[in-house]
């Protein structure tokens, strides 16, 4: 989206809805949401989320002062954007559908199914947490759920530019929100699924959610970030993430003398394989074991500490497929392309028994 973005507000349902008209690259899934909100609809400077509308019954003594036996109250479902980000451009989406300078403009899109089974999947796509991963991990994937009767809550996140609590805001906000809709929906089970830096952002949600509202039922990792540890991270994510090290070590040059602590703790915070426990959600795990971007250390830690906490939990890896294959299948990928086309049935085989078996069992 460039700077002729235009957003169009309109109060639907007590909740914002929301049209992005702009001069973007075509996706070659003709598959559109039902549904479309903004998280902020009065953007990051505004601390106010999703509100919605409710008509009460006054009382007499209140009905005679207000001339009317109704009156209409505002109540938030969802939290406001606690901070901002810091971009101030416009969103901008390339030819691959890969979205950057997320901001004002971070929503969700619900997409529904003909015939809902009740389960229903809160999807934030990866890119390093530089930019958002919109086809081949957002409506790609919203595309197969919704063939498996599952809805889709699509989530394009605030990019943290150094703000490391603002992605996790937003998906649980996203959270709350779907919880509030469930019934509307035809939902009774809600879960996460994430893949690299948006990986790193769906075991966040599982491992630091805040009560029952925001804990997902259960948890779909694909290749994801899961340490911020030099060793084993990636670099890209845990800059993004938490802002790059030169830039904490001038900090501490500069006299703060609680830096170099600081930037300490919040690599230990954000390593979620320390933040694994018995109540973490039933895991689905899938990589290629040639993944040269996101270490397959990442995965192999986060799955150790499920199996030491009794965490229901399965983990597929695949020979090949390198990193980033998504949802993109040859259906989609340019020329065909499909990163995993060898083990695609496998994968989606795979996952299909595991949504199901977890559904079974709420």
């Amino acid at each position: 989206m460039d700077k002729k973005l235009f957003i169009a507000a309109l109060l639907l349902g007590g909740s914002v809805a929301f049209s992005l008209q702009a001069q973007t690259p075509v996706c070659p899934c003709n598959l559109k949401p039902n549904e479309s909100y903004l998280l902020y609809p009065k953007g990051q400077g505004v601390d106010e989320g999703i509100m919605v509308e409710k008509t009460v019954v006054l009382d007499k003594a209140a009905a005679r002062k207000a001339r009317s036996k109704t009156s209409v109250v505002r109540t938030p479902i969802t939290l406001g954007p606690g901070e901002s980000n810091g971009y101030t451009v416009p969103e901008s989406m390339n030819s691959n559908g890969n979205i950057e300078f997320v901001g004002d403009s971070a929503r969700i899109d619900i997409y529904i199914p003909e015939h809902p089974n009740g389960q229903m999947v809160v999807n934030c796509a990866g890119g390093g947490y530089r930019i958002v991963s919109s086809w081949n991990e957002g409506v790609y994937a919203a595309n197969w759920l919704v063939s498996q009767g599952i809805t889709a809550c699509i989530v394009t996140y605030r990019l943290p530019n150094g703000h490391w609590e603002i992605p996790l805001r937003d998906m649980q906000n996203a959270f709350r929100w779907c919880r509030a809709n469930a019934k509307r929906l035809g939902v009774d089970q809600i879960g996460v699924m994430g893949y690299s830096a948006g990986g790193h952002l769906a075991a966040s949600v599982s491992t630091m959610y805040v009560d029952s509202l925001t804990r997902p039922d259960f948890s779909v990792l694909i290749y994801p970030v899961i340490t911020l540890e030099k060793r084993d991270t990636h670099m890209g994510t845990r800059q993004y993430l938490l802002g790059k090290d030169a830039e904490w070590a001038e900090k501490a040059q500069n006299g703060d003398a609680y830096a170099e602590a600081v930037h300490y703790g919040l690599q230990a915070r954000y390593s979620l394989q320390n933040n694994v426990t018995p109540d973490t959600p039933p895991t689905f795990m899938a990589l290629s074991a040639n993944d040269k971007t996101v270490p397959v250390s990442n995965s192999l830690m986060y799955f150790q500490k499920l199996v030491d906490n009794k965490v229901p939990c399965e983990m597929h890896i695949y020979p090949t497929g390198g990193h980033g294959w998504g949802f993109t299948t040859s259906e989609f990928g340019a020329g065909g392309r499909d990163g995993i086309k060898e083990y695609r049935s496998e994968f989606f085989t795979a996952l299909s028994r595991f949504l199901k078996d977890v559904h079974s069992k709420k």
